[in-house]
């Protein structure tokens, strides 16, 4: 957090330093990339540290919801900075992550053990378990999993790959909405460009509400890849009927806006942090939980190609069609949703299973990503 915020920063820096050239830019961009990206890998391994699966995908749905309003935030405080030169757009932004990044290193306690709770949960287990199986599990947790290890996880494959497309769609979405809104005529006018910039907001507003029911949701039916598959076909008709009725009045748009905003984020919600954390403690590692960052990074760097790609494609599809990039974005959403249909179909299995009469007597059919 301290390096983007230094980077980004020193990106604004180029007003007052009269700087010109194009590869400074570039290169202040990739780093400042390049420190971004290690955060969610290990914010998520953090919240993973904390909470249990049975509620995880509500928990981590409600604290998801922090993207969405740094999303909105960036843009107001970005917006705002402007009158005083586009340098404070960066600047401001940058100055505010690296302190929150110094009270982070400060004050964040990343896992329970390192406030005693879990040495306090081990002393009394050792009453009731033999030591060497105590031991055991501790030799376990300290080897951390490869990433190629990380990638046969069953699971991790299908679930980056959709995030790829789930991405694809939302930051699509993210980049090019204020520009689709400004050169739409809505009920008949045209919105200002700040207006479309506030506007679009509500995309991030339903995201919001997506993130957190779609955790809910998916911990109720205990069935991560249904509820994901579930918001992602759901998204396509929605992303059809914004398109085509989301000019009709300021009033449907704003509706349409906040569904689609709640159908694609849903299940991107869900993958980043739940869907990440279970994978990352899936049962085939043996008690190892030394695999959540690992997983997280995969998921979600999959899944930041996707959010390149479909922003730079709808910068050359847009000059001849906009109904052409509504096209691409619910082709990606279908994919997205397509991809997780064995893992679907493994978790219907298990359900039947379970509450067949022949089964009735037995322990619970686990899920396709349960922890050990």
């Amino acid at each position: 957090m301290i390096g983007t915020g230094l980077f980004t920063s020193a990106f604004g820096a180029g007003y007052w330093f009269n700087i010109h050239n194009f590869y400074y830019f570039l290169g202040m961009q990739m780093i400042a990339g390049l420190f971004q990206s290690s955060g969610w890998p290990s914010v998520v391994a953090v919240v993973g540290n904390w909470f249990g699966k049975s509620k995880r995908g509500l928990i981590m749905g409600i604290w998801n919801a922090h993207t969405s309003v740094g999303n909105i935030s960036g843009s107001l405080i970005a917006a705002a900075m402007l009158k005083y030169g586009w340098c404070w757009s960066f600047t401001i932004p940058g100055i505010m992550i690296a302190l929150v990044g110094l009270s982070v290193f400060l004050l964040l306690p990343v896992s329970p053990d390192v406030i005693g709770i879990e040495e306090d949960l081990q002393d009394s287990e050792k009453n009731n378990m033999d030591t060497p199986l105590l031991e055991r599990r501790s030799d376990v947790k300290e080897k951390a999993v490869g990433f190629f290890e990380a990638w046969r996880i069953p699971g991790v494959a299908p679930f980056a790959l959709c995030l790829f497309f789930c991405k694809l769609v939302a930051y699509t979405f993210l980049y090019w909405l204020p520009f689709y809104i400004s050169h739409t005529a809505i009920g008949g006018q045209y919105l200002s460009d700040s207006s479309a910039g506030v506007l679009s907001t509500l995309f991030d507003v339903g995201g919001v509400v997506g993130g957190i029911l779609a955790g809910h949701i998916s911990d109720r039916l205990d069935a991560r890849a249904l509820t994901a598959a579930s918001f992602t076909f759901s998204a396509i008709p929605a992303l059809f009927f914004y398109r085509i009725y989301g000019s009709i009045s300021l009033t449907w748009n704003i509706a349409l806006m906040f569904v689609t905003g709640m159908l694609v984020n849903g299940p991107y919600a869900l993958i980043t942090t739940a869907v990440s954390a279970d994978l990352g403690t899936h049962s085939s590692l043996n008690g190892n939980s030394r695999a959540l960052a690992t997983v997280t990074a995969i998921i979600d760097g999959t899944g930041s190609i996707g959010a390149a790609v479909g922003p730079l494609m709808t910068g050359y599809i847009s000059a001849k069609s906009w109904s052409a990039v509504f096209t691409m974005l619910m082709v990606s959403a279908l994919v997205a949703g397509l991809l997780l249909s064995r893992l679907v179909m493994a978790e219907i299995s298990a359900k039947m299973e379970s509450r067949s009469p022949a089964h009735s007597s037995d322990l619970p059919v686990s899920s396709s990503m349960d922890e050990p």
